[in-house]
């Protein structure tokens, strides 16, 4: 029960990596605020037969004031954050010359904006509290680029860097601030996946398979709990081999 009573705040925690994430902690003793453009009510009813609290919020994390609202009421009835999971994502694909304007910013809002609105209203809990674990989820995407995702490429790279300055600005106070970049993970945006462009996919793969949730889950946990004291500012793959 590394995390015990700790309480972490975690974006996109509906489904895919966000929730394999949430029950990951609570199994090992957290209480998890769920946030989610709906509120996560299932996910919070498993958390709580684990016999953690769990508090479901209806947020979308590229609305500044909402962040902050959430953040407030959190403080307000559980009274510490510790932990600050920036996982929410969007992507919204097309090539450069056909991507609306739109498409773009929509993207940068909320993978890159979203985590910026969370880390500032969070860490000003931390900093109080001269504590804190900040985990924001990127992807190999921002390592190395995909055609057709120029715009989730450009939000995940702008995370890796976001990541180090967070990091840099507020570990005099025993905060640390990581990334996880995954790989290809069977989630929902690889479901659409053909099986063409997942056997050439696999190709490329040392491991030869596509990875899981829990496998991003596991490296969450371990940035989370106290073996990563001493690691800040780090970029940690869950992909496979895919980059090297």
């Amino acid at each position: 029960m590394i995390l015990e009573n700790k309480v972490a705040f975690i974006t996109g925690a509906r489904r895919g990596i966000g929730r394999a994430i949430a029950l990951k902690y609570a199994e090992c003793g957290a209480n998890c605020v769920l946030l989610a453009r709906s509120a996560p009510e299932e996910l919070a009813a498993e958390i709580k037969a684990l016999g953690r609290r769990a508090l479901p919020l209806a947020v979308d994390v590229s609305d500044a004031d909402a962040v902050d609202a959430a953040v407030k009421q959190v403080m307000q009835e559980w009274g510490r954050i510790d932990i600050l999971v920036n996982n929410a994502g969007i992507a919204q694909d097309s090539l450069i010359i056909r991507m609306k304007l739109q498409q773009w910013q929509e993207v940068l809002d909320v993978n890159l904006s979203g985590a910026f609105y969370c880390t500032k209203a969070v860490a000003r809990v931390m900093l109080k509290a001269e504590s804190g674990r900040i985990i924001n989820i990127t992807s190999v995407v921002g390592q190395m680029g995909n055609a057709g995702q120029a715009n989730y490429a450009a939000s995940k790279a702008g995370l890796i860097g976001f990541t180090k300055s967070v990091a840099k600005e507020l570990g005099s106070r025993s905060i640390t601030c990581n990334a996880i970049a995954p790989g290809f993970i069977t989630t929902d945006m690889t479901a659409d996946m053909s099986e063409e462009a997942k056997a050439a996919l696999l190709g490329n793969i040392p491991l030869g398979q596509l990875g899981e949730p829990q496998d991003v889950a596991a490296v969450a946990l371990f940035l989370a709990g106290p073996g990563a004291r001493y690691i800040t500012g780090q970029v940690l793959n869950v992909d496979g081999g895919l980059v090297m």
